[in-house]
């Protein structure tokens, strides 16, 4: 079993993917946010044995939700009805301009900041026991 990470983004949405042993995270693939975007995640949570999904909650510096909250739950919810499996919530600052100095490929900025969002919700997760 994996645990599934995004980054979601008006434009395009960061995918990552746990190990089986759940302890690390790999950036896996970008999306452009387009309609169909669910089917494209689906297809990768059924190809992976993925578990559980873990999104970016997007935060202001004073903790509070950003505009981008809205759209985010909405997607969350789309998603859950779609796929049917826990999607968790870990708070995002900086990922992408994080992404961007660890990873130079342009192209994969957004699915490294996925990585960043999993691999703190995976921490955590290891930290509680």
């Amino acid at each position: 079993m994996r645990i599934l990470g995004i980054d979601y983004g008006t434009k395009r949405i960061g995918i990552a993917l746990s190990d089986d042993t759940l302890s690390f995270a790999f950036p896996k693939t970008v999306f452009k946010n387009k309609k169909d975007i669910i089917s494209g995640i689906k297809k990768i949570v059924e190809e992976n044995d993925v578990s559980e999904i873990v999104i970016g909650q997007s935060l202001n510096l004073k903790g509070g939700n950003n505009p981008l909250m809205e759209n985010i739950r909405t997607f969350s919810d789309a998603l859950g009805k779609e796929i049917g499996i826990p999607i968790h919530f870990e708070p995002e600052y900086f990922t992408s301009v994080e992404a961007r100095k660890s990873n130079p490929k342009e192209g994969m900025i957004d699915a490294s900041a996925a990585a960043l969002i999993l691999q703190r919700f995976l921490d955590k997760r290891k930290e509680r026991g």
